[in-house]
């Protein structure tokens, strides 16, 4: 027992011991930071010191730093000149789609208050839906395109602003009255009374215009340069606004736009219509298909006219410019113009023949379709045969030269006014019979009528065909000047042929009403066809009218001396004008199934719906 108890003690002996003797190393052996002498009794290294000297040397360098302005930035992965390329293209797609329906809506609402026609206020309100989203798509791809050229291109945009800086106010100006018309006219139908709702449709219209005239003067500024001296210092802003490309892309654009709204807002009837579910909503969007159709024709046909206008002036301001345009790197481009308008014109014939059938008695005018077509695909293969060929070098020799001998003769201007002259005038005679289809004039003077519109097409034709094979027999300046004849007789022979049809089917028997909606579903898929290759089109030759200045970012005054200086290849640019189109019709496409949620009723509860249709049942 006596040994337990000593055995316990001894244990708590040498417990307390170790307790102890943990607790006095843990107080006398805590962490200390390991020992460091001071940095000034350390020796530097000689790397240590080239450091901190190189360190020194930047610091007084930066504070030194002297202001430079930067010419150019650079964008990634695409380049700067491709990102402004997409941007300005998409912004004046959408400026030109929203400068050109309200033309057309006020034209359309105007025959409604005339008329009594409800038809016709429906219709313009119904292109006026386009207008909500795609005014705020176009404000925001000018506000990127803005903030790009600064961010990019500094010092061109600098210099710009410089010449122009007087335009800028009334430009905001003008874009806040442009919002304030706008969204009054959208808004504000049916609360008006008509002629002020009309007056709201013209001013929106007048300012819209003004925009247009005052973005064009900067556009053509960079490739006709006037009002600044030979250093580029400026004298006249007005000199500079009326430079000579001005009036001529400014008629040109209006008639483009018009022709361009048109046909995206055919292509905006064809989709509903194709999604129609009634035979009502079928016939609203067939004739709203064939009305935009009508408009886009309409601009479409003296468009070329307006074209060799702007060339005849790019020519009288540069003979550089105008050799560079149609003989030198882009003549080969306007091959594929030729085949684009081409198949703009096919199309539109097309669609007028086959609306043809939704019209009782049009059958009478369906045989003279196949020599219509006959002459379309004529004129179409002349306009679109090249002066050069691409040819081995066996070929060439044995051709005598880069020229076909017979083909050739196809390839010169004279050949291609008369061809794309008489183009116009079957287009114009395919309407001509549509708008006949299923009338029988009532006037005693009929059959006199119809001998006068036929002789009058025979003498213009004539006069066409007849100046331009005289066009090979003489030097290259009459040759060019004979256009303008050849232009004028067919405008006269159109203006004089529809006021005689006018007159002539006043009070005319009608076989029936056009049955609207009952015409081929291929016929929708026309139209958007022809606003996809209008819209290719205008992107194409945005590259052409950009694409003369070649190295110059303002011809013969501001050289472009950035990475990006020089012609893009016409396949280069082909694809960024496919890509750019893509975007467009996507974004456009956006629009539409906006503007068609306007029709649609409100979204409920499915146990409300099923409550109001057991309610409607009941009662």
């Amino acid at each position: 027992m006596k040994k337990r108890t000593l055995l316990a003690v001894l244990a708590a002996v040498v417990g307390l011991g170790v307790t102890a003797g943990t607790v006095k190393f843990l107080m006398h052996r805590e962490y200390h930071a390991p020992y460091r002498p001071e940095t000034s009794a350390v020796a530097e290294t000689p790397r240590d010191q080239g450091i901190a000297d190189q360190k020194a040397e930047q610091e007084k360098a930066d504070k030194d730093k002297p202001y430079q302005e930067v010419e150019y930035r650079a964008f990634p992965k695409i380049g700067s000149r491709v990102a402004i390329w997409i941007v300005a293209q998409l912004h004046l797609l959408f400026a030109a789609f929203v400068l050109a329906v309200p033309l057309f809506a006020l034209i359309i609402e105007f025959i409604g208050y005339r008329t009594k026609d409800p038809r016709y206020d429906r219709l313009a309100h119904e292109f006026t839906k386009l207008l909500s989203v795609s005014f705020s798509l176009t404000g925001t791809f000018g506000a990127f395109l803005t903030f790009m050229l600064i961010i990019l291109y500094p010092k061109f945009t600098t210099y710009l602003v410089s010449v122009f800086s007087i335009t800028f106010l009334p430009y905001v100006l003008l874009f806040f009255a442009e919002a304030f018309f706008l969204y009054t006219y959208y808004y504000g139908w049916g609360k008006f009374s008509p002629r002020v709702h009309l007056l709201l449709g013209l001013g929106l219209n007048l300012v819209g215009t003004a925009i247009m005239l005052i973005a064009n003067a900067w556009l053509t500024f960079m490739t006709s340069p006037s009002g600044i001296s030979e250093k580029g210092a400026l004298i006249s802003t007005w000199d500079a606004v009326h430079n000579y490309t001005w009036m001529p892309i400014n008629i040109h654009r209006i008639i483009a736009n018009v022709a361009f709204g048109g046909s995206v807002a055919a292509a905006y009837a064809a989709f509903k219509f194709l999604g129609a579910k009634t035979d009502e909503d079928r016939a609203h969007y067939d004739w709203m298909g064939y009305i935009g159709n009508f408009v886009a024709i309409c601009a479409f046909l003296p468009l070329p006219f307006a074209g060799y206008y702007l060339a005849k002036e790019i020519y009288a301001y540069s003979q550089t410019l105008g050799l560079t345009m149609m003989g030198g790197a882009f003549s080969w481009l306007f091959i594929i113009q030729a085949v684009l308008i081409g198949n703009l014109f096919l199309a539109a014939n097309y669609y007028l023949w086959l609306g043809m059938g939704r019209i009782a008695g049009a059958e009478q005018f369906q045989k003279y379709i196949k020599y219509l077509l006959i002459l379309v695909a004529i004129c179409f293969a002349v306009w679109a045969t090249p002066r050069s060929i691409i040819s081995t070098v066996s070929e060439v020799r044995a051709m005598g030269g880069s020229s076909h001998p017979a083909l050739g003769f196809l390839g010169v201007m004279s050949a291609k006014n008369t061809a794309v002259n008489i183009l116009i005038l079957t287009t114009y005679i395919s309407f001509l019979l549509y708008r006949r289809s299923g009338k029988t004039p009532t006037v005693k003077w009929a059959k006199s009528g119809n001998r006068a519109q036929l002789a009058i097409f025979l003498v213009a034709a004539s006069i066409v065909i007849f100046l331009g094979v005289y066009g090979y027999f003489v030097e290259a300046a009459v040759r060019i000047a004979f256009s303008i004849p050849q232009v004028l007789s067919v405008l006269a022979a159109m203006i004089s042929v529809t006021v005689i049809d006018v007159f002539l089917f006043r009070n005319a028997k009608k076989a029936g009403e056009p049955r609207w909606g009952q015409i081929a579903p291929i016929s929708q898929y026309v139209l958007i066809f022809i606003a996809v290759t209008f819209t290719w089109l205008m992107g194409l030759m945005g590259y052409v009218r950009s694409g003369l200045r070649q190295h110059w970012h303002v011809y013969g005054v501001m050289r472009d001396t950035s990475v990006d200086a020089f012609t893009p290849t016409l396949g280069f640019a082909t694809k960024i004008v496919s890509v750019t189109v893509l975007i467009f019709f996507l974004l456009i496409s956006f629009v539409f199934w906006l503007a068609s949620l306007g029709g649609k009723k409100d979204w409920e509860p499915k146990a409300k719906a099923v409550e109001a249709a057991e309610e409607g049942a009941a009662a």
